[in-house]
Protein backbone atom coordinates (compact mmCIF):
# COMPACT_ATOMS: atom_id res chain seq x y z
CA UNK A 1 0.00 0.00 0.00
CA UNK A 2 1.57 3.83 -0.71
CA UNK A 3 2.54 5.52 2.19
CA UNK A 4 0.31 8.49 3.72
CA UNK A 5 0.76 11.90 2.00
CA UNK A 6 -1.18 15.30 2.58
CA UNK A 7 -2.43 14.03 -0.81
CA UNK A 8 -3.65 10.72 -1.10
CA UNK A 9 -4.42 10.54 3.21
CA UNK A 10 -8.46 10.85 2.31
CA UNK A 11 -8.27 8.37 -0.18
CA UNK A 12 -6.55 6.20 2.06
CA UNK A 13 -8.42 6.37 5.73
CA UNK A 14 -11.48 5.62 2.99
CA UNK A 15 -10.59 2.79 2.12
CA UNK A 16 -9.31 1.45 5.06
CA UNK A 17 -13.03 1.96 6.78
CA UNK A 18 -14.66 0.52 3.76
CA UNK A 19 -13.03 -2.91 4.00
CA UNK A 20 -15.67 -3.11 7.35
CA UNK A 21 -18.29 -5.90 7.26
CA UNK A 22 -21.22 -4.05 8.84
CA UNK A 23 -22.80 -2.11 6.05
CA UNK A 24 -24.39 0.43 7.69
CA UNK A 25 -20.91 1.39 9.72
CA UNK A 26 -19.33 1.41 6.93
CA UNK A 27 -21.54 4.32 5.60
CA UNK A 28 -21.82 6.29 8.32
CA UNK A 29 -17.54 6.36 8.91
CA UNK A 30 -16.71 6.59 5.21
CA UNK A 31 -19.24 9.27 4.94
CA UNK A 32 -17.90 10.83 8.44
CA UNK A 33 -13.91 10.38 7.46
CA UNK A 34 -14.46 12.75 3.99
CA UNK A 35 -16.59 15.24 5.47
CA UNK A 36 -14.46 15.62 8.66
CA UNK A 37 -11.67 15.41 6.12
CA UNK A 38 -12.79 18.06 3.85
CA UNK A 39 -13.55 20.35 6.45
CA UNK A 40 -9.73 20.11 7.94
CA UNK A 41 -8.51 20.71 4.58
CA UNK A 42 -11.19 23.59 4.47
CA UNK A 43 -10.12 25.82 7.55
CA UNK A 44 -6.25 24.05 7.95
CA UNK A 45 -6.60 24.19 11.79
CA UNK A 46 -3.10 24.69 13.45
CA UNK A 47 -1.94 22.18 16.23
CA UNK A 48 -2.97 24.69 18.94
CA UNK A 49 -6.34 25.03 17.36
CA UNK A 50 -6.73 21.10 16.72
CA UNK A 51 -6.31 20.66 20.23
CA UNK A 52 -8.29 23.82 21.33
CA UNK A 53 -11.36 21.44 19.79
CA UNK A 54 -10.42 18.34 21.44
CA UNK A 55 -10.34 20.07 24.96
CA UNK A 56 -14.31 21.58 23.99
CA UNK A 57 -14.91 18.72 23.31
CA UNK A 58 -13.84 16.64 26.46
CA UNK A 59 -15.08 19.96 28.53
CA UNK A 60 -18.74 19.05 27.29
CA UNK A 61 -18.52 15.21 27.81
CA UNK A 62 -17.71 16.34 31.11
CA UNK A 63 -20.79 18.60 31.69
CA UNK A 64 -23.35 16.01 30.71
CA UNK A 65 -25.32 14.33 33.66
CA UNK A 66 -28.86 12.99 34.08
CA UNK A 67 -30.27 16.36 34.25
CA UNK A 68 -28.29 18.00 31.89
CA UNK A 69 -26.62 17.39 28.22
CA UNK A 70 -24.18 19.89 26.93
CA UNK A 71 -23.90 17.68 23.55
CA UNK A 72 -27.76 18.16 22.73
CA UNK A 73 -27.77 21.56 23.91
CA UNK A 74 -24.10 22.11 21.09
CA UNK A 75 -26.60 19.75 18.48
CA UNK A 76 -29.51 22.04 18.84
CA UNK A 77 -27.90 25.29 18.49
CA UNK A 78 -25.70 23.76 15.22
CA UNK A 79 -29.01 23.42 13.73
CA UNK A 80 -28.42 19.41 13.89
CA UNK A 81 -31.33 18.04 16.15
CA UNK A 82 -33.54 19.98 13.98
CA UNK A 83 -32.58 18.61 10.56
CA UNK A 84 -32.28 14.94 12.36
CA UNK A 85 -35.74 15.11 13.55
CA UNK A 86 -37.13 16.28 9.91
CA UNK A 87 -35.72 13.20 8.29
CA UNK A 88 -37.05 10.92 10.82
CA UNK A 89 -40.24 12.35 11.19
CA UNK A 90 -41.27 12.81 7.23
CA UNK A 91 -45.08 13.08 8.24
CA UNK A 92 -48.08 14.30 6.34
CA UNK A 93 -48.87 18.03 6.72
CA UNK A 94 -51.69 17.27 8.21
CA UNK A 95 -50.06 15.84 11.53
CA UNK A 96 -48.67 18.72 14.15
CA UNK A 97 -45.26 19.32 13.17
CA UNK A 98 -42.35 17.69 15.23
CA UNK A 99 -39.63 19.46 16.48
CA UNK A 100 -36.39 18.72 18.81
CA UNK A 101 -36.92 17.25 22.34
CA UNK A 102 -33.75 19.58 23.78
CA UNK A 103 -31.51 18.96 26.71
CA UNK A 104 -33.98 19.25 29.72
CA UNK A 105 -36.62 16.25 28.99
CA UNK A 106 -36.79 14.30 32.37
CA UNK A 107 -38.15 10.36 31.84
CA UNK A 108 -40.45 9.20 34.83
CA UNK A 109 -42.58 12.79 34.81
CA UNK A 110 -45.47 12.38 37.50
CA UNK A 111 -49.10 11.32 36.30
CA UNK A 112 -51.07 14.37 36.76
CA UNK A 113 -55.11 14.24 36.64
CA UNK A 114 -56.95 16.60 33.62
CA UNK A 115 -57.00 19.99 34.91
CA UNK A 116 -54.82 19.60 37.63
CA UNK A 117 -51.54 21.61 37.82
CA UNK A 118 -48.14 20.56 37.01
CA UNK A 119 -46.65 23.75 38.37
CA UNK A 120 -47.22 23.52 41.95
CA UNK A 121 -45.91 26.69 43.85
CA UNK A 122 -43.49 27.80 41.01
CA UNK A 123 -43.27 31.53 39.75
CA UNK A 124 -45.48 32.32 37.03
CA UNK A 125 -48.64 34.02 36.05
CA UNK A 126 -51.34 30.87 35.84
CA UNK A 127 -51.78 29.47 32.15
CA UNK A 128 -54.06 26.65 30.70
CA UNK A 129 -53.99 24.77 27.87
CA UNK A 130 -56.87 22.84 26.50
CA UNK A 131 -57.61 21.42 23.14
CA UNK A 132 -58.13 17.65 21.55
CA UNK A 133 -55.80 14.99 20.18
CA UNK A 134 -57.11 13.52 17.27
CA UNK A 135 -56.74 11.73 13.91
CA UNK A 136 -57.03 13.02 10.21
CA UNK A 137 -60.53 12.52 10.08
CA UNK A 138 -61.16 14.50 13.30
CA UNK A 139 -62.01 11.70 15.47
CA UNK A 140 -60.80 11.79 18.84
CA UNK A 141 -57.80 9.77 20.25
CA UNK A 142 -58.90 9.00 23.89
CA UNK A 143 -56.04 7.82 26.28
CA UNK A 144 -53.00 9.14 24.39
CA UNK A 145 -50.32 9.90 26.73
CA UNK A 146 -49.16 13.95 26.85
CA UNK A 147 -45.74 14.06 28.44
CA UNK A 148 -45.21 18.16 29.25
CA UNK A 149 -42.36 20.03 30.81
CA UNK A 150 -41.08 23.65 30.45
CA UNK A 151 -39.80 26.40 32.16
CA UNK A 152 -41.65 28.28 35.11
CA UNK A 153 -42.10 31.96 34.71
CA UNK A 154 -38.55 33.18 35.59
CA UNK A 155 -37.17 30.92 32.70
CA UNK A 156 -35.75 27.88 34.93
CA UNK A 157 -35.78 24.27 33.84
CA UNK A 158 -36.23 21.77 36.73
CA UNK A 159 -32.00 20.79 35.88
CA UNK A 160 -31.35 24.52 36.48
CA UNK A 161 -32.40 24.76 40.18
CA UNK A 162 -32.08 23.28 43.19
CA UNK A 163 -35.38 21.36 43.80
CA UNK A 164 -36.52 17.96 45.23
CA UNK A 165 -38.86 16.08 43.17
CA UNK A 166 -40.36 16.62 39.56
CA UNK A 167 -40.87 20.73 38.81
CA UNK A 168 -42.69 21.78 35.81
CA UNK A 169 -43.46 19.28 34.24
CA UNK A 170 -46.08 15.70 34.22
CA UNK A 171 -47.93 13.20 32.44
CA UNK A 172 -51.47 13.60 31.14
CA UNK A 173 -54.08 11.55 29.38
CA UNK A 174 -56.62 12.26 27.07
CA UNK A 175 -60.23 11.79 27.58
CA UNK A 176 -62.59 9.88 25.93
CA UNK A 177 -63.57 12.57 23.48
CA UNK A 178 -60.04 13.63 22.89
CA UNK A 179 -59.97 16.41 24.82
CA UNK A 180 -57.13 17.69 27.60
CA UNK A 181 -56.23 20.22 29.88
CA UNK A 182 -53.29 21.22 31.21
CA UNK A 183 -52.67 23.34 34.56
CA UNK A 184 -49.36 25.30 34.70
CA UNK A 185 -47.82 29.07 34.65
CA UNK A 186 -46.84 30.68 31.27
CA UNK A 187 -43.38 29.96 30.43
CA UNK A 188 -40.96 33.39 29.22
CA UNK A 189 -38.54 33.80 27.02
CA UNK A 190 -35.02 32.47 27.97
CA UNK A 191 -31.13 31.99 27.01
CA UNK A 192 -29.61 29.03 26.40
CA UNK A 193 -27.41 27.82 29.66
CA UNK A 194 -24.35 30.26 29.06
CA UNK A 195 -22.20 28.41 31.71
CA UNK A 196 -21.13 25.93 29.51
CA UNK A 197 -18.72 25.05 26.97
CA UNK A 198 -21.64 26.32 24.10
CA UNK A 199 -22.16 29.68 26.46
CA UNK A 200 -18.06 30.03 25.99
CA UNK A 201 -18.59 29.70 22.40
CA UNK A 202 -21.56 31.50 21.96
CA UNK A 203 -20.06 34.66 23.64
CA UNK A 204 -17.61 35.35 21.03
CA UNK A 205 -20.68 35.41 18.77
CA UNK A 206 -23.02 38.09 17.93
CA UNK A 207 -25.43 35.30 17.44
CA UNK A 208 -28.65 35.14 19.98
CA UNK A 209 -29.06 32.72 22.86
CA UNK A 210 -32.64 33.02 23.00
CA UNK A 211 -35.74 30.94 22.82
CA UNK A 212 -39.04 32.19 22.17
CA UNK A 213 -41.47 31.25 25.56
CA UNK A 214 -42.72 27.67 24.80
CA UNK A 215 -44.13 24.18 26.02
CA UNK A 216 -42.95 20.92 24.98
CA UNK A 217 -45.41 17.93 24.69
CA UNK A 218 -44.27 14.50 24.04
CA UNK A 219 -47.67 12.87 22.39
CA UNK A 220 -47.69 8.93 22.48
CA UNK A 221 -50.85 6.93 21.69
CA UNK A 222 -51.07 3.32 20.45
CA UNK A 223 -51.19 3.32 16.20
CA UNK A 224 -50.44 6.43 15.87
CA UNK A 225 -46.59 8.17 15.15
CA UNK A 226 -45.28 9.95 18.50
CA UNK A 227 -44.60 13.50 18.30
CA UNK A 228 -42.19 15.42 20.17
CA UNK A 229 -43.24 19.26 19.58
CA UNK A 230 -43.61 22.95 21.18
CA UNK A 231 -46.33 25.59 21.49
CA UNK A 232 -44.70 28.63 20.57
CA UNK A 233 -46.26 32.22 22.04
CA UNK A 234 -47.02 34.60 19.39
CA UNK A 235 -45.94 37.51 19.19
CA UNK A 236 -42.50 36.71 21.62
CA UNK A 237 -39.96 38.86 20.46
CA UNK A 238 -37.41 35.75 19.58
CA UNK A 239 -39.72 33.80 17.24
CA UNK A 240 -38.04 34.80 14.81
CA UNK A 241 -34.21 33.90 15.70
CA UNK A 242 -35.15 30.49 17.66
CA UNK A 243 -31.08 30.00 18.72
CA UNK A 244 -32.08 25.95 18.14
CA UNK A 245 -34.02 26.63 15.08
CA UNK A 246 -37.05 24.81 16.60
CA UNK A 247 -40.26 27.13 15.64
CA UNK A 248 -42.54 26.43 12.82
CA UNK A 249 -45.58 28.20 12.10
CA UNK A 250 -48.55 25.97 12.99
CA UNK A 251 -46.90 25.72 16.47
CA UNK A 252 -47.27 29.44 17.07
CA UNK A 253 -50.12 29.83 18.96
CA UNK A 254 -52.32 32.61 20.96
CA UNK A 255 -51.79 33.24 24.40
CA UNK A 256 -55.06 34.51 25.34
CA UNK A 257 -54.81 36.95 28.60
CA UNK A 258 -57.80 36.92 31.02
CA UNK A 259 -58.32 38.92 33.62
CA UNK A 260 -59.17 38.21 37.71
CA UNK A 261 -62.41 37.27 38.28
CA UNK A 262 -63.11 35.65 35.19
CA UNK A 263 -63.67 31.61 34.58
CA UNK A 264 -61.01 29.29 34.06
CA UNK A 265 -61.55 26.15 31.39
CA UNK A 266 -61.48 24.21 34.56
CA UNK A 267 -65.02 26.13 35.58
CA UNK A 268 -62.16 27.61 38.80
CA UNK A 269 -63.14 31.47 39.01
CA UNK A 270 -59.52 32.88 38.97
CA UNK A 271 -58.92 35.29 41.70
CA UNK A 272 -55.57 36.89 39.33
CA UNK A 273 -55.02 37.24 35.40
CA UNK A 274 -54.00 34.44 33.88
CA UNK A 275 -53.91 32.66 30.23
CA UNK A 276 -55.30 30.34 28.26
CA UNK A 277 -53.82 28.65 25.04
CA UNK A 278 -55.96 26.49 23.09
CA UNK A 279 -54.32 24.12 20.04
CA UNK A 280 -55.47 20.97 18.93
CA UNK A 281 -52.86 17.28 18.13
CA UNK A 282 -53.33 15.92 15.06
CA UNK A 283 -51.60 12.66 15.15
CA UNK A 284 -50.92 10.17 11.99
CA UNK A 285 -51.85 6.63 12.06
CA UNK A 286 -48.88 4.16 11.91
CA UNK A 287 -50.28 2.74 8.80
CA UNK A 288 -50.66 5.66 6.89
CA UNK A 289 -48.28 7.37 4.11
CA UNK A 290 -45.94 9.56 5.03
CA UNK A 291 -46.96 11.65 1.65
CA UNK A 292 -51.04 11.53 2.66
Amino acid sequence: MPYSTEANLTDLAVERWSNIPDARLRKIMTSLVKHLHGWIRDIEPTEAEWMAGIEFLTETGKLCNKKRQEFILLSDTLGVSMLVDAINHRLSSKATPTTVTGPFHIHGSPEIADGESMSGDAPGIPCFVEGKVMDFDGKPVANAVLDVWQTDGEGMYEAQIDVDGAYMRGIYHSNADGTYLVRTVAPIAYTIPLDGTVGTLFNQTNISPYRPAHIHFLIDAPGYHRIITHLFEKGDKYIETDVVYGVKEPLIVEFQYKKAGEKAPNGEIMNEPFYIVHYDFTLQKLAQAKAA
